[in-house]
């Protein structure tokens, strides 16, 4: 079984960065399958950025040029660069499975607060 952890996640102003991690134990059976969600209050949970199977970047429109996802392999870590932050990126950040059915059980996340 995968366990996901994710960490980084704080306050920042508008046009601020952050780097978020999602370091993964257990049986992985791909780094590259791993990717980055998001939940904003009253909103449902969405994908925002994981690999293709050559290991770019894929992103959800919203965040396309902003941010940058990538990995250490040797450390099965995850990480997700946050540029140019909008208020509209505040959300709790979740990192699990991307190419297919994530894992039924998420891990409690990591807050992004995007405010003046």
């Amino acid at each position: 079984q995968v366990q996901f952890v994710e960490s980084g996640g704080g306050l920042v102003q508008p046009g601020g960065s952050l780097r978020l991690s999602c370091a993964a134990s257990g049986s992985i059976f791909s780094i590259y399958a791993t990717g980055w969600y998001r939940q904003a209050p009253g909103k449902q949970r969405e994908l925002v950025a994981s690999f293709t199977r050559r290991g770019n970047g894929n992103y959800a429109d919203s965040v396309k040029g902003r941010f940058i996802i990538s990995r250490d392999d040797a450390k099965n870590t995850v990480y997700l660069q946050m540029n140019s932050l909008k208020p509209e990126d505040t959300a709790v950040y979740y990192c699990n499975g991307a190419w297919g059915t994530p894992l039924g059980d998420w891990g409690q996340g990591t807050q992004v607060t995007v405010s003046s």
